[in-house]
């Protein structure tokens, strides 16, 4: 049985593999939504159109977040 991470006594590389599981389970969860999204429709046609809108939500978010990272620096 494999024994808890204490987290207090995490080296660097560590740290970094604990960052990098976040950020790969994150965008599990992510994708896993959107699929269950898409799952959901009706018909192949309304899955290709709700694909359509991820991707258009998707790209203007991240037309948001570049615009806010600019205007920062």
């Amino acid at each position: 049985m494999t024994e808890p991470v204490d987290l207090e006594q995490v080296d660097d590389q560590g740290e970094r593999h604990l960052e990098l599981t976040a950020v790969q389970a994150r965008w599990h969860v992510v994708l896993g939504s959107i699929r269950a999204d898409l799952e959901g429709q009706p018909s192949p046609t309304s899955v290709r159109t709700a694909a359509r809108r991820w991707n258009e939500a998707i790209t203007a978010m991240a037309e948001d977040v570049a615009t806010q990272m600019r205007n920062a620096a």
